[in-house]
């Protein structure tokens, strides 16, 4: 079974995830992105506490996540901060520095006992299916050896944002990766990916798949419902945790997350 990654960005898209999560009784990752700018430093702190805060009032168990940490210095913050996983992305460097960074963060969250993702190859944008780059199976062994990451992102012709075409799976570099990697892998750009590849790509080692656009698009399918009389900033709010809440729930049966005992 796969269990889902939802970014969130505010406590009302966190309470939708949450919604869904509680209702289902299932685990959940919820993510709060590497914003790229400046304000990132500024919202972090807050964010940790009020997602750590909400999580523990919670039945199930929830995982607090950096999604694409893009520095070591982010990465090491949240981790003080309370986050239970981190992402760091230096998938964009040669791999060689791929493995220093990475390395670096590893060996600072562990003693904390946050688990750490990396990226190996490079997960392309959906409107540009070509800027992805597979996943080289041999390097992947050597990566998860070299650094000991606890998780595993794999490009597998998978891609963020909105797909412009449809996402053809490279199941034969994923079944490689799945028969020499021992860790859990990681499939981003999961907003879009039809069911039937889930179905598949979950038997062979997918466990954690990231999801946001969807749960945005759904929410502008909640906010249209809304009469023009009846909007406001209270309906609008409404239908932001309501849209989130059923794409997760919808998202939850899919992967067939293991409810808790």
């Amino acid at each position: 079974y796969g269990v889902g990654a939802y970014d969130y960005l505010n406590m009302v898209t966190l309470q939708g995830i949450l919604d869904a999560a509680e209702e289902s009784n299932t685990p959940v990752i919820v993510q709060f992105p590497h914003i790229e700018y400046e304000e990132f430093d500024k919202v972090v702190d807050a964010v940790a506490a009020m997602t750590i805060s909400r999580a523990k009032h919670s039945d199930v168990p929830v995982c607090l996540h950096l999604d694409h940490g893009r520095t070591v210095e982010a990465c090491k913050r949240c981790a003080d901060l309370g986050f239970t996983g981190v992402m760091i992305d230096a998938s964009m460097h040669p791999y060689e520095k791929n493995v220093e960074i990475t390395k670096e963060v590893v060996e600072y969250c562990r003693p904390l006992g946050v688990s750490v993702e990396a990226e190996i190859g490079h997960v392309g944008q959906g409107s540009d299916i070509s800027s992805c780059a597979y996943t080289d199976v041999d390097e992947a062994v050597r990566f998860v050896d070299e650094t000991g990451v606890d998780a595993l992102a794999v490009s597998i012709g998978n891609a963020h944002g909105a797909y412009k075409a449809e996402p053809k799976i490279n199941y034969e570099v994923l079944e490689q990766i799945e028969e020499r990697v021992s860790i859990p892998l990681v499939l981003h750009g999961g907003s879009g990916i039809p069911d039937t590849d889930f179905k598949k790509i979950i038997k062979h080692g997918i466990a954690k798949i990231n999801i946001f656009t969807e749960l945005t698009e759904k929410t502008a399918e909640e906010l249209h419902k809304i009469p023009a009389d009846k909007l406001d900033l209270f309906s609008s709010l409404d239908a932001v945790r309501t849209g989130f809440k059923k794409k997760t729930l919808e998202k939850i049966e899919l992967f067939e997350t293991k409810p808790i005992k």
